[in-house]
């Protein structure tokens, strides 16, 4: 595709241009409007900014989209989260096309659009450096060390397309997905590859940059969390040989991400998810003197954020979820629970009768917001029962590191792939761990749980631990499971028009078609359906 070539070509340079300008030592660039591929690979030391562009386009303002549309932290909550099953966005309607699987088939959707956009982009980008960093003046360390992060984004990028433009891996590694672009000189009219193939693309990828980063001599050498290293690339492998049902190496990875992350606090657990902890692995960095303002991934889903978006329309988990939760689990406690204040909110939209201290859910919210070291929302905010209190911002409007990979789901990871090795008795020792001996439950047993039962348990702590964090969707679709969403008379707390059932099978598989930005120039594409 025209548009993607010429991105390959040249939108390194912007990277370097817009990537990170300010005082603090990852930050530095250069500054000058003629930075040229040519600039960039003259020395490691240059082609090491240009790494750090990556992580920049990964986290920008892509306004030719519209607002909210900001890199990474889109594509974890407007498809890995709104389209899935437990969690909603108050009582907007904005995104019920997209959350009722009505797009999938859409070749003009902007959501399906900027996935495919933004992914090349960084795509793009990776590949200039793979192809040329062997070239920079440098140490051979060096060079290595800044072709294996290359290699592992664009490794996670692919990986994120096939599961959006391709079918689940049970049903579909013999079926197209994406367009596999390496080198930038690939011819314009280009087909699309098969799952099975991208994923051999991705696991290629991901082994040439552990030997990289291992000969590197630098392998986790890193000064910080938003930087690429060895064990951010196990923890890709590991995501990856799960979906892909591979369960051997999904344990394997997961291993050793995690091991030197410890499972964070319960303090920690309590604290927002916008600072690092001792489990996070690899993350996207957030500052005051880089906000993305009112399109930050914090301005739509903390709930102390000031955006009109969170005030109006906080994040919900569903009620489904919710009330399964152990009254002695701590995490019960990340949602506003409105036992007890039956009659004071809406059932069909969950947002409180009136806002203002005549209403005692409004009442109880603010000063729910206020407890156990709760950041505290506006008092023109929105309360609703079953509201977020998990995610917060550290400056607003929105303002927040975005963690990426944590232990607890390459633990939750592990988990699965013993369960599906047959080793029930190591899975209840990981789900002991999660709960009983981080405290985040300390009364939690699962002696009496086995076969599909213990499966059941794996999914449930995956829904709970990792709310809001992008994995819902893609776990649901992975699983080839059912969307259930009830409402509140029925059990749940969804808008009447968002309570709906789809089964794996239906709205296209859950599989979005090629966008007409791609087909437009593109013409090797020989369908765009799910085939």
């Amino acid at each position: 595709m025209k548009n993607m070539k010429k991105i390959s070509i040249i939108a390194l340079a912007l990277a370097v241009l817009v990537s990170f300008g300010c005082s603090k030592d990852y930050l530095d660039t250069y500054p000058t409007s003629s930075t040229s591929p040519g600039t960039i690979f003259e020395s490691t030391d240059a082609a090491a900014v240009a790494v750090n562009g990556l992580n920049k386009l990964m986290r920008r303002q892509y306004g030719a989209y519209g607002q909210g549309y900001n890199g990474e932290g889109t594509v974890r909550l407007y498809v890995g989260d709104y389209l899935g099953a437990n969690l909603m966005k108050g009582n907007s309607t904005s995104f019920l096309n997209s959350a009722n699987g009505n797009l999938y088939v859409s070749n003009t959707s902007s959501l399906g659009g900027y996935s495919w956009y933004y992914y090349y982009m960084v795509i793009g980008n990776a590949n200039t450096l793979i192809k040329n960093i062997d070239e920079a003046e440098g140490t051979d360390g060096d060079r290595a060390y800044i072709k294996a992060q290359a290699l592992c984004y664009r490794a996670y990028c692919y990986f994120n397309l096939v599961q959006i433009f391709g079918r689940r891996w049970s049903d579909g590694s013999d079926k197209p997905s994406c367009v596999l672009r390496l080198t930038g000189d690939e011819p314009d009219n280009l087909d699309r590859a098969t799952s099975g193939e991208v994923y051999a693309q991705i696991y290629a990828d991901l082994d040439e940059a552990i030997s990289l980063f291992n000969k590197s001599g630098k392998a986790n050498s890193r000064r910080d969390g938003y930087t690429m290293d060895l064990d951010v690339a196990y923890a890709i492998y590991a995501r990856v040989a799960l979906t892909r049902e591979d369960w051997n190496n999904a344990l394997k990875y997961a291993q050793l991400a995690r091991k030197d992350y410890p499972l964070q606090s319960v303090a920690d657990e309590k604290a927002g998810f916008c600072n690092p902890t001792s489990e996070w692995i690899w993350y996207q960095y957030g500052a005051e003197d880089e906000t993305l303002y009112y399109y930050d991934y914090f301005a739509y889903a903390a709930y102390n954020a000031a955006a009109s978006t969170v005030r109006n329309y906080p994040l919900l988990i569903s009620r489904q979820l919710f009330d399964k939760i152990p009254t002695t689990d701590i995490r019960r406690a990340w949602w506003l629970d409105p036992a007890g204040y039956e009659g004071s909110f809406n059932t069909n939209t969950m947002k409180a009768n009136a806002q203002n201290s005549k209403n005692k859910l409004w009442v109880y919210g603010q000063d729910y917001a206020t407890q156990e070291g709760r950041a505290g929302i506006l008092s023109n905010s929105c309360v609703f029962a079953y509201m977020n209190f998990k995610i917060s911002n550290f400056a607003q409007p929105g303002i927040g590191h975005l963690c990426l990979f944590r232990s607890s789901e390459m633990l939750l990871v592990e988990a699965e792939a013993q369960y599906q090795l047959h080793n029930e008795s190591a899975v209840r020792d990981l789900l002991m761990e999660l709960n009983v001996t981080s405290k985040r439950d300390p009364a939690y047993t699962c002696d009496d749980k086995s076969g599909s039962a213990l499966m059941d348990e794996i999914k449930f702590y995956r829904g709970v631990e990792l709310w809001g964090e992008g994995f819902n969707w893609f776990d649901i679709k992975r699983w080839g499971d059912t969307i259930s969403r009830k409402k509140y008379a029925d059990g749940g707390n969804w808008m009447s028009q968002y309570a709906i059932t789809i089964t794996p099978n239906e709205k296209n598989n859950w599989t979005w078609c090629i966008p007409q930005s791609e087909t437009n120039y593109n013409k090797g594409i020989t369908s765009t359906a799910n085939d």
